[in-house]
């Protein structure tokens, strides 16, 4: 898709670079606010020609697995939080005309709260950040504050803990987000760079009964090891082991005409993947030979894109690794900030998360394969649940007051993230110290809340009528 020029959002080149010192950047953020005050982000109201977000959505399905886009449409359907999880291009589009300070940074572009978990370093210690960039493109930072803000508000409502609740933990995300970049604008480069949110930081910023449920979590996390996908996802078939097909969220895939198998593909896949490591990391994976691949289906939004679970083998079944290759469409923001550096949208994903991300995984890279259309798709790789773990927003799961303090660490993380690809300096400099913005922001998550919920009631119309086809499966 083409965006127009009154879609597109212009980044000053001279704010983009700033002055030299931080306290000019700090001052130099602080005068934007002339041009752009702080209370205009809270302003939301639907412009007269908005599109309609069913035919946005049908847009992206047009590019998807057929087959899979209803149960895409299913999952989205369910709940409000569930829509707002997965119309990362609606809410693209709403904000393309919003206000910006015209302070870049490598954005997110799908900032939601349940984006945002715990991962392992190569040191193999728990941290927490953001670990979701399938949609990360330069951009405005104030975008994913703003969807950030938004989700937390829509998944209070879906807690039952009302619009008290979601007003508190939007200000709780933006008060954190405002007070470490603070932190952050203070630090040099390095200390900042070396800089992640430790389990032990969580711990210390919750309240013990909070920690207590958190807890589980990391206990989680620590188990799900490439052994523990290992032991849940394959099974002994002919003396080798094969990945459980679970269809339909976990299928065996025919390539087509020509006979040549899935994993022949996938194999030829890898070795273009492969030389988009570092020279140890290639060194590793030569160390592993293909055994398996299916396909799966994950997230929300995600669902239709073509991604596949291979399973290779190291010395014996004890040393298993798991790879995700995963599809990597056009960002959402791409049509309001342009279309970048990256030819291939896979290194898009996984050169922003090497920016976003204080500890990337090992095996992140990037690749593309013509499918039987002939038609070159972009993907990347990373581990898959490699350490990996998220709280999960349900009612029974979570109370609304632990809501309010998991945003709050969504807020230091999306500052940590943002202080790492842009100028903390500049945007510290245009928060200030007080909660003017804080404020305006979770006077936009209410509107915003409102107009996905209106959003969500026209899927469901469009379902009902029989021009959305909507399927079930069990999934979230």
């Amino acid at each position: 898709m083409t965006a127009s020029k009154a879609e597109r959002t212009v980044i000053p080149a001279e704010e983009a670079t700033g002055p030299f010192t931080r306290a000019e950047r700090y001052e130099a953020g602080r005068t934007i606010r002339k041009r752009v005050p702080r209370t205009s982000h809270g302003d939301w109201k639907p412009a007269a020609d908005r599109p309609d977000p069913i035919a946005l959505l049908e847009r992206q399905n047009e590019q998807r697995l057929p087959e899979l886009v209803p149960i895409r449409m299913g999952r989205m359907a369910a709940t409000p939080f569930a829509f707002l999880r997965g119309s990362a291009t609606v809410m693209a589009h709403d904000l393309a005309a919003s206000p910006v300070s015209g302070i870049p940074v490598q954005a997110s572009g799908d900032s939601h709260v349940m984006n945002f978990g715990l991962f392992g370093t190569q040191e193999r210690n728990l941290v927490f950040g953001m670990n979701d960039f399938h949609e990360t493109h330069p951009g405005p930072w104030e975008w994913d504050v703003k969807r950030m803000a938004a989700s937390a508000v829509v998944a209070a409502r879906h807690l039952g803990g009302g619009d008290s609740v979601g007003a508190d933990a939007a200000a709780s995300a933006l008060r954190a987000y405002r007070a470490k970049m603070a932190e952050f604008a203070a630090m040099g480069n390095l200390q900042l760079w070396y800089t992640y949110l430790s389990v032990d930081e969580v711990m210390a910023a919750v309240t013990p009964e909070v920690a207590k449920r958190a807890q589980s979590i990391v206990t989680s996390a620590r188990s799900r090891t490439n052994l523990q996908v290992f032991a849940k996802m394959t099974e002994l078939v002919d003396d080798d082991f094969r990945i459980i097909a679970t269809p339909p969220l976990v299928t065996r895939v025919d390539p087509g005409p020509g006979g040549r198998t899935i994993e022949t593909i996938l194999q030829e896949w890898l070795n273009g993947y492969r030389s988009t490591l570092a020279s140890d990391r290639r060194n590793l994976l030569d160390k592993y030979r293909l055994v398996d691949a299916v396909r799966k289906v994950v997230g929300v939004g995600s669902v239709g894109t073509r991604c596949f679970v291979i399973l290779l083998r190291g010395e014996d079944e004890n040393d298993p690794l798991f790879l995700q290759v995963k599809e990597a469409p056009p960002s959402v923001l791409e049509p309001f900030t342009g279309r970048g550096n990256h030819a291939n949208n896979g290194k898009r994903v996984v050169e922003g998360q090497r920016l976003l991300q204080p500890a990337p995984d090992i095996f992140l890279g990037w690749g593309s394969l013509a499918n039987a259309e002939g038609r070159v798709i972009d993907y990347y790789v990373r581990q898959l649940r490699d350490m990996k773990g998220g709280v999960t927003i349900e009612p029974g799961l979570m109370r609304p007051a632990g809501l309010i303090q998991y945003a709050g660490l969504c807020g230091w993380a999306l500052a940590l993230a943002h202080a790492r690809s842009g100028d903390a300096s500049m945007i510290s400099g245009y928060l200030g110290k007080s909660d003017v913005f804080d404020q305006a922001i979770a006077r936009f998550a209410l509107a915003y809340a409102d107009q996905t919920e209106r959003d969500h009631a026209a899927l469901e119309a469009a379902i009902k009528s029989g021009r959305v086809e909507a399927q079930g499966d069990g999934g979230n």
